[in-house]
C-alpha cells in the first residue's frame, strides 16, 4: 500500500493562486467581463459610473440585434471600448432627419431617448451618400443621450469582429442594479 506525501502548505497556496488566476483570465477573456461607464453618452439608460457585465461569448451564438446595448472596440482609438445601442444591422438603410432616425424608411420608436437633438445626416467621409446602407458584417451604433454622444454619426460603422458582447447586467450602483433596457 502506497502512502501519499502531503504537499507543504506554501506549495498548496501557490498552486491555488495560480489556478485561480488562470480561471479568472479564462472567464474574463471568453465568458464575462466587467466594464465601467465613463461618460454620459448613454443617459438615462446608463449613468456615469455605472458598472456593467458583458457576455463576451454571446456573439458566438447570435448576431447583435437592433435596440440592444453592446460594448465594442472604438473604431477611432482601438485602445478604448465604447458602449452604444445597435440602431441598424447589415443591409439596413438609415437616415436621420431633425433627430429622428429612420431605418428602412420607418421612423424608429425610441422610448429610451430622453434628450433629443435636431441632427440631420449629411454626406461625410464615412457616409458619402445619405441615406446610407449598412455594409455587410457592420453595425450602426448610437448613444441614447444624442446631444452628448460621440457615436456612429461621427465615426461610421462598427465591425462584427470589434464587438465585445452585449451588456446584460448592471451591478453598480446598488440602487440601479438590474438589466438595463
Amino acid at each position: 500500500m502506497a502512502t501519499e506525501i502531503a504537499k507543504p502548505w506554501w506549495r498548496e497556496t501557490i498552486e491555488t493562486i495560480i489556478w485561480a488566476f488562470i480561471l479568472a483570465m479564462l472567464i474574463r477573456t471568453f465568458i464575462v467581463q466587467a466594464f465601467w461607464i465613463p461618460s454620459g453618452s448613454m443617459i438615462p439608460t446608463l449613468e456615469v459610473g455605472d458598472r456593467v457585465l458583458v457576455a463576451k461569448f454571446w456573439t458566438w451564438f447570435t448576431e447583435p440585434s437592433r435596440g440592444s446595448l453592446y460594448v465594442f472596440q472604438y473604431p477611432v482609438d482601438r485602445d478604448r471600448d465604447f458602449v452604444k445601442r445597435v440602431i441598424a444591422v447589415s443591409g439596413d438603410i438609415v437616415d436621420i432627419k431633425q433627430g429622428v432616425v429612420y431605418v428602412n424608411g420607418k421612423a424608429l420608436d425610441e422610448p429610451y431617448i430622453k434628450y433629443h437633438d435636431r441632427f440631420n445626416m449629411k454626406p461625410s467621409e464615412y457616409f458619402p451618400e445619405v441615406p446610407f446602407k449598412v455594409p455587410e458584417d457592420k453595425y450602426f451604433m448610437l448613444g441614447d443621450n444624442r446631444p452628448n454622444s460621440q457615436d456612429g454619426r461621427f465615426w461610421g460603422f462598427v465591425s462584427k469582429e470589434d464587438i465585445r458582447g452585449p451588456v446584460f447586467f448592471r451591478y453598480w450602483p446598488l440602487n440601479r442594479i438590474g438589466i438595463p433596457k
